[in-house]
């Protein structure tokens, strides 16, 4: 099988250090070269169904400072994004009618929870950065990609918003302690979603983390040095997208 083409949708300011870093953790994750994916700037535009036609898979990921929530603490943030977003949301809904190999993680999960028709809030108490125990559900046991994983796995997490309700085609896999909603595809769409960051082990994480400290202090509580010392690494986690495209593509 030749190389495949991915095209990871962005939503990231211009002077976000991270979205650099964000293309080579999907790489890796992926076991390709950071050439096979194409990066769109979904703050700017929206892909064209001939861009979505031209790539293999579509990639989202986090966002850094930008919100896919119904609601928020910060009323002129959702203003700022409106525009933005309702052409996203948009375009997820014309990804999930095309059915369009996709693989979501944190921002994209929850972005493409809302856009079909489920719930995302901003809910800071219920807020978590680190290393995260995740526990398939049933149907996440029975799941032809996940259901290889061990029961309970650890990965990385980091988000004030969450899912709380799920499209009604949408199939629960995977949740955590704090979050029910941590994993779920489509039925009959090779479209998966994770509230987790399987694209990053503990080295890419911290990295993540140290770009944007003011999280560790409002979600943790704790130094950034403190922190380090409980991000564990996360080898089930970061099989996942290889799990994906081999069950999609092979």
């Amino acid at each position: 099988m030749s190389a495949l083409r991915y095209l990871l949708l962005q939503m990231r300011n211009a002077d976000d250090p991270m979205a650099a870093q964000e293309v080579r953790c999907f790489a890796k994750a992926l076991t390709c070269d950071p050439s096979s994916i194409e990066v769109l700037d979904l703050l700017s535009t929206a892909p064209s169904r001939a861009k979505i036609d031209q790539v293999d898979m579509l990639l989202l990921g986090g966002s850094g400072h930008h919100s896919a929530a119904s609601e928020s603490a910060e009323p002129s943030r959702l203003a700022s994004q409106c525009q933005w977003l309702d052409r996203t949301l948009d375009c997820l809904r014309e990804i999930h009618r095309f059915a369009k190999p996709t693989f979501a993680s944190c921002w994209g999960f929850q972005a493409m929870a809302r856009a079909l028709g489920g719930k995302c809030i901003h809910d800071p108490a219920n807020a978590e950065l680190g290393t995260v125990e995740i526990s398939l559900t049933d149907a996440g046991r029975a799941d032809p990609i996940l259901g290889s994983m061990p029961l309970t796995f650890l990965a990385q997490g980091g988000h004030e918003d969450h899912v709380v309700a799920l499209p009604s085609d949408a199939v629960l896999l995977a949740s955590s302690a704090v979050i029910s909603e941590q994993a779920f595809r489509f039925i009959d769409r090779p479209i998966y979603c994770t509230q987790f960051h399987p694209e990053l082990d503990r080295g890419s994480f911290l990295e993540r983390v140290a770009a944007y400290p003011e999280y560790v202090e409002r979600i943790a509580g704790i130094t950034y040095d403190h922190f380090t010392l409980r991000v564990q690494e996360v080898p089930e986690a970061n099989t996942l997208l290889r799990r994906f495209v081999a069950h999609v593509f092979e």
